[in-house]
């Protein structure tokens, strides 16, 4: 019973079916009909004959020309615009540093002067109030002794 086929397959084993699957064919995408289109001149035939004696004959062919490329500058705009942006900043930074210390000097000598001007005044107010002996003529009243009657006054 389980002798084996010229297959190598034993008597009792069944064979599965075997799909096989074919790929489909790509079709070609349809391009529009190529019109051939007439040049407007007809070049020139040249003749070139060949060191050995042989003669070609053609139609010369220019060399085809690249497009101009546009130049594009070494640096941006951009960072040329950054650098010089970044070049006033810092020398008006230092202009501004200079500016508050002026200001800041400035101030301070104001300050001194103001205190000069009332240790000076208040010195002069001073000399005038405590020495009373340098003053000379003119009137002196004692008010304590007048009498004021009938809003007049009898000293």
């Amino acid at each position: 019973m389980n002798e084996p086929t010229p297959y190598r397959r034993s008597a009792g084993q069944e064979v599965a079916a075997v799909e096989v699957h074919h790929p489909a064919p790509i079709t070609p995408a349809h391009t529009a009909p190529l019109v051939p289109v007439q040049p407007v001149t007809i070049p020139a035939v040249a003749s070139v004959v060949l060191p050995d004696g042989r003669v070609v004959t053609g139609y010369a062919m220019e060399p085809a020309k690249p497009e101009p490329v546009a130049t594009k500058p070494a640096v941006s705009r951009t960072a040329v615009n950054i650098a010089l942006g970044g070049i006033g900043f810092g020398a008006v930074c230092g202009g501004l540093f200079l500016l508050t210390a002026f200001i800041t000097a400035l101030t301070a000598l104001i300050t001194q002067l103001i205190i000069l001007a009332a240790v000076i005044f208040g010195g002069w107010v001073a000399v005038q109030v405590f020495s009373a002996s340098g003053h000379s003529g003119g009137n002196t009243f004692n008010i304590r002794k007048a009498v004021f009657k009938r809003n007049h006054f009898n000293g």
